[in-house]
Parts: structure tokens; C-alpha cells; sequence
């Protein structure tokens, strides 16, 4: 059974503190959104997804026990923490999303005059709430969506090799997880021979979280560093590369962890299907292109450090982005809950799919 990584019943949150796997697997009390902003920026919790689960449901815990005298008073409570908890990790597009969607709830929920205060507050636990299992849900299409892609493309049958890069598994997601969805599927089809997983420097969440996830499900995995991706690829016969995103501009470019860009790179020159695997929230139709995203930049204790213990000579710059930019271009596929979208045509195909 895959991993927890949230615990929520209403009035109360835990999450898996990720910052600590995986020497201890301790749950983290979020009281409000406050902490859920700390424990955003601060990376105890991490993966898009994860990212606005936790955050929407800080609020949600935060508001549960409170009494409201007007619809308005509620209305400007949601819009103000909801904006502010956008901010801390901005590339990351799912909070961002969930925010402006469940602001929309809450202004149209004011204006209804059928409704109370009490009500108001009601409905909106309840959609926040939903977001738990559909985010589930959602993972477990796109696991099979995944999987038969794959399978589809095989140039001979029988089990195969995946590579994939940094955490998209149940810790970065509600549970199942999006690129370590689409493993887990090809395994439970019996599919899978092999999945390698990288370290993703600097902090490390594939030796740390996906090797922990992969070891827990005993799947069939090996660790690899991320300087060996070229050789991996060129020695052992990897049927696919599949990777998560945080953001996913009009034009097919995807923002991810720092290295994906690279590994994309190594990919199309072994002839190696590039995957990235997202839910549709992780798609902002608003953004022409990569060029427009906001790459966050984490501090060089990150690069410099490893725990307590300094790595680096002292005294050197570090240039320290969180993520990269893909070109659609190099971009196999993008797969999504919804099916898989041809990265060149995103913007028509994911459009046409909404309006129908």
C-alpha cells in the first residue's frame, strides 16, 4: 500500500515530515495557514499537488472552529490566506489554481442570498475536503493513461525499464502519485522490470523520498547519481524517461525539478521517450511559454551543505534554481488524467477538451 503523506479529518491536518525521511517517518500537526505555509516553504511537504492539498486544507483546518458574522467577513478571510499561501513556492501551479477556483466558490457562494453564513462555510469545507480524494483519483488515470502509452510504444513487447527524476509518488501527491503512478501501474500489470530512480541534487528527493517509496512498495529499483544519466541510458536498455511537473506553460514547455532539462536533452539523443506526467491543474493555459514562468531560487545552504555538515569550500557563489524549463520540443507526451496531449498542440487539444 502506498505511502500517507496527509492525514486530514476535519478541524485537524498531519502531514509526513519529508525533511526528515528518510531516517523517521514523524507527522507534522498543521494548525493553519500558517504552518502550512511553513511547512510549503520549508519543503516538509512538496510535489505540485501535495503543495495545494496541504495548503487548502491548512485553511481549511484554520477556519472549521471560527464563528463569522457576515458572508463578506468569510469572503475576505478566504481571499486573503488563500493568496498568501500562493506565495510560499510560486512555481509550483496547482496552489495557485486551487486558490483562484476556490476564491471564485467563495464570491459566488456571498452573492447567494439562499444561503447563510453558516452554509457558506459548510460548502466550502466541502469542496476543500474534495480535493483529497479526487487528487487520488486523478493520480490513478493518470497511472493508466501512462502505462499504456508506454506499452503502446514498445518497439518489441515484455517488461520494461523507466527512468524517472526527483518525487512524483504518494509524498508528493494525497497518494499513488503522477510519474511514480505511471510505475506503479506498469508494475501492478506486471510490466515493469526495472524502475531507476535519480538522487536529484541538491536535496536529494529521489535518494531521500523516491527510493524510500520505491524500497516501501518493493518495486524492482536501483539509485542512480544524476551524472549518470547519459551512461544509464546508453547501458541498459531504458524504455522511458517519466517525469512530474510544477508547471506547464500553453505552449507544452514544462517547469520541473532542476535536471529534468538535461535528462529530457539525453533522452532525445538515445532515442528515449521523454514523458512528462501531471494532472490538468499543473496546466496554465495563462503562460505562453517557459519563458514566463518563475523559476523560485532556493538559498546555497542547500548546494553547501548536507544536514550540518559543509560540503563546499567556503566562501563560493552558488547560482541555486529550484527548477528547470523543457521545450515542448523534446517532449514525448504529456500525460494527464484526461489522456495523453501532444505537447506542440497543448494549448487546442487541453482547450477543446474543456469546452466540451
Amino acid at each position: 500500500m502506498p505511502l500517507q503523506s496527509v492525514k486530514y479529518a476535519p478541524g485537524k491536518l498531519e502531514i509526513l515530515d519529508q525533511l526528515l525521511l528518510p531516517v523517521q517517518s514523524k507527522y507534522l500537526a498543521v494548525k493553519g495557514v500558517e504552518d502550512g505555509w511553513k511547512a510549503i516553504n520549508k519543503m516538509q511537504v512538496r510535489g505540485a499537488p501535495a503543495i495545494a492539498i496541504v495548503g487548502c486544507l491548512s485553511l481549511a483546518v484554520e477556519i472549521f472552529p471560527e464563528s463569522y458574522d457576515s458572508k463578506k467577513t468569510l469572503r475576505q478571510e478566504i481571499e486573503g490566506k488563500l493568496n498568501y499561501l500562493v506565495s510560499a513556492r510560486p512555481t509550483a501551479v496547482n496552489m495557485k489554481i486551487a486558490a483562484d477556483e476556490l476564491i471564485a466558490l467563495a464570491n459566488d457562494l456571498t452573492k447567494d442570498d439562499s444561503i447563510n453564513v453558516d452554509q457558506m462555510k459548510e460548502r466550502f469545507l466541502a469542496a476543500t475536503e474534495a480535493m483529497l480524494q479526487k487528487d487520488i483519483d486523478d493520480n490513478r488515470a493518470i497511472g493508466a493513461n501512462g502505462a499504456s502509452i508506454i506499452l503502446k510504444n514498445l518497439k518489441k513487447e515484455g517488461p520494461v525499464r523507466i527512468l524517472t527524476h526527483c518525487n512524483t509518488g504518494s509524498l508528493a501527491t494525497a497518494g499513488y502519485g503522477t510519474a511514480l503512478g505511471v510505475v506503479r501501474k506498469l508494475h501492478e500489470l506486471k510490466k515493469l522490470e526495472h524502475v531507476y530512480c535519480t538522487e536529484t541534487r541538491p536535496y536529494n528527493q529521489g535518494a531521500r523520498l523516491t527510493a524510500y517509496e520505491l524500497v516501501h512498495d518493493q518495486l524492482p529499483a536501483t539509485l542512480v547519481l544524476d551524472s549518470m544519466v547519459a551512461a544509464l541510458l546508453r547501458a541498459k536498455n531504458i524504455a522511458a524517461v517519466v517525469v512530474g511537473a510544477d508547471r506547464v506553460a500553453a505552449n507544452g514547455d514544462t517547469a520541473n525539478k532542476i535536471g529534468t532539462y538535461q535528462i529530457a536533452v539525453i533522452a532525445r539523443h538515445h532515442d528515449v521517450p521523454f514523458f512528462v506526467a501531471a494532472p490538468l491543474t499543473s496546466i496554465d493555459l495563462q503562460i505562453p511559454s517557459g519563458d514566463h514562468i518563475i523559476i523560485e531560487e532556493r538559498p546555497d545552504r542547500e548546494m553547501t551543505h548536507v544536514g550540518e555538515h559543509r560540503i563546499a569550500a567556503p566562501g563560493i557563489n552558488c547560482w541555486n534554481p529550484a527548477f528547470d524549463v523543457t521545450p515542448a520540443s523534446l517532449i514525448s507526451g504529456i500525460i494527464t488524467e484526461r489522456g495523453v496531449f501532444s505537447p506542440q498542440k497543448l494549448k487546442s487539444e487541453v482547450t477543446a477538451f474543456l469546452e466540451a
